[in-house]
């Protein structure tokens, strides 16, 4: 069972992400302060949810010091919603971040996200093949298949369409597209995003055009398609 370590000030909020969590399938270990959560042993915690807004230090304080225990994926929990933040943020070394107030759907697939990313260490992740149906996808390679033939993708679409492969049939919102293939360049918007899923559905097309492989949801994102 993977352990997840909250920390976080707001009483209801550990509540909520405990439910959540525990509910699918997650161990729990909780932080109401920055100064406490560098207490906590993490030696056999798997991820980290981090509010920003602490008593004590701060989550922004605290990251460094919680990498340098332990290098594991750290996703950030806060109502900021401004870019550069979010970039001095992950130049201090997070992960990922969510705003406030999330979907549980997108919380869950970032954290599944995050988990596969790490599991197995670099020699399994150099091995990794992402499968679904007849497609075939190396993340670490930069190329994905189609009955054998290879994919002319871009940059934004191999990495909007690997994103989709490895959240599997979970849905991935706008914003977490936003932020795995454009980064959150202010310049992408939904247009871009529709675009880009069309080329991406033509070029599968073009190899399998009997198998469906990408669906929307309308109004929230994407996400691959179950079955045929």
């Amino acid at each position: 069972m993977k352990k997840i370590f909250i920390i976080e000030d707001d009483q209801e909020i550990q509540n909520v992400l405990g439910i959540l969590l525990k509910g699918n399938g997650y161990e729990v270990v909780r932080a109401y302060s920055g100064t406490e959560g560098l207490l906590v042993d993490i030696s056999d915690v798997d991820l980290i949810l981090l509010d920003l807004m602490l008593p004590g230090r701060s989550g922004q304080d605290i990251i460094k010091d919680l990498k340098a225990k332990k290098d594991i994926p750290i996703i950030i929990m806060s109502a900021v919603n401004d870019i550069s933040a979010k970039v001095d943020l992950f130049a201090l070394g997070a992960d990922d971040y969510v705003t406030k107030p999330f979907h549980n759907d997108e919380l869950l697939a970032r954290i599944t996200a995050r988990l596969r990313s790490t599991a197995g260490g670099a020699a399994a992740a150099d091995e990794r093949i992402i499968k679904i149906k007849n497609l075939e996808i190396k993340p670490n390679e930069w190329e994905a298949y189609v009955k054998g033939n290879l994919l002319e993708l871009s940059k934004q679409e191999f990495e909007l369409l690997c994103l989709l492969a490895e959240n599997g049939g979970k849905t991935c919102t706008k914003s977490m597209i936003f932020e795995k293939a454009w980064h959150y360049d202010s310049e992408a918007d939904d247009n871009t995003i529709n675009v880009h899923i069309s080329k991406v559905r033509k070029k599968l097309k073009e190899y399998d055009p009997d198998t469906e492989y990408i669906e929307t949801v309308w109004g929230i994102g994407y996400r691959m398609k179950a079955g045929n």
